[in-house]
């Protein structure tokens, strides 16, 4: 496997598809440019899901984090590409991707995407934050 930035997410077969399970991966160091100054944007972003037939290489999905270094996008905007491309590649049962971005011009924005799958619930027992 290459160690250059990458778009492509990686998979593996689910090993317990028959269990709904939540998968939580932090990601400190995600980077991007700012549309209006072309200054860089930090974050540490969070990405949770429930896997359905499949689940994401995690070699594969910092090559795709380190994939914005160079890329020009709103904060909201690249939110919402990671959750899609998150459910383009594994179909999960749910996603969410949280995305705590640095200060800038005085302000933390955070930007949250979720996703269900049609007629998917969590279970009674499971409290999603």
């Amino acid at each position: 496997m290459t160690t250059l930035p990458s778009k492509n997410l990686d998979t593996f077969p689910n090993p317990k598809p028959e269990r709904d399970y939540t998968i939580r991966i932090e990601l400190p160091e995600f980077t991007c440019l700012c549309p209006l100054t072309g200054q860089p944007d930090f974050a540490h972003i969070v990405l949770e899901y429930v896997p359905h037939l499949s689940c994401i290489e995690l070699k594969a999905l910092k090559l795709y984090i380190w994939s914005f270094r160079d890329e020009v996008g709103f904060h909201e905007a690249l939110t919402n590409q990671i959750l899609d491309d998150v459910i383009t590649a594994c179909s999960p049962r749910f996603a969410r991707v949280m995305a705590k971005f640095n200060v800038r011009g005085g302000t933390y924005p955070t930007i949250t995407a979720e996703f269900s799958a049609p007629g998917w619930q969590a279970p009674a027992h499971v409290i999603l934050p």
